[in-house]
């Protein structure tokens, strides 16, 4: 077995586990990886999956929902993903059809091409399920899915990691909890 099959296979089970809401922060490692052994050896990253139109549109997306997701390769993440699982793939076809078709209706043009203020109009609209209405109804459901892989991709790479200012495992010589936090839990307990 090639290593670009087993490759493929283990992307596979990871979309499978990402569309069941299990996706762990190791398996998003994988994905990382794979995207950056591509974008390596060609020196940029090619869509698998995604027309050039949806790719731009997802990347509009994913930076909307999270600033720096592009630089965290949520695009890439997202794209490996869907080339490896019709089930995702319908998702993420269906879903950003629903937005351009959705924009164009409201604005006259697709997602990607529309202002930024009417972007940023259509997520404030589809971000809430408060919204949900036979109109809103697929896009809001489309948002939940973006929202949730945008995150996963950001914050499982590089980028994200260093965002968060994780510098990893550390042995402590002493334990102090923070005064915020602590003047936080007392006042939320009730016990002040």
């Amino acid at each position: 077995m090639s290593e670009r099959e087993y490759s493929r296979r283990d992307l596979a089970r990871i979309a499978l586990a990402a569309t069941a809401g299990g996706l762990t922060a190791e398996a998003a490692q994988h994905v990382h990886h794979a995207a950056a052994a591509e974008t390596k050896q060609t020196g940029t990253y090619s869509p698998k999956f995604f027309t050039a139109s949806e790719y731009r549109t997802l990347d509009l997306l994913a930076e909307m929902i999270v600033p720096g997701a592009r630089e965290g390769g949520a695009k890439e993440f997202i794209d490996l993903l869907a080339s490896v699982n019709e089930g995702l793939a319908a998702i993420y076809t269906g879903g950003l059809a629903w937005l351009d078709r959705e924009m164009e209706r409201r604005h006259g043009r697709p997602f990607a091409e529309a202002t930024e203020e009417q972007r940023t109009a259509m997520l404030d609209l589809i971000a809430y399920r408060k919204n949900d209405s036979p109109e809103l109804g697929p896009g809001i459901v489309f948002f939940d899915w973006a929202r949730k892989m945008v995150v996963d991709a950001y914050y499982t790479s590089p980028a994200g990691i260093a965002a968060l200012g994780f510098q990893g495992n550390k042995g402590m010589t002493e334990f102090r909890i923070p005064s915020e936090a602590l003047e936080y839990a007392l006042k939320r307990s009730g016990l002040e």
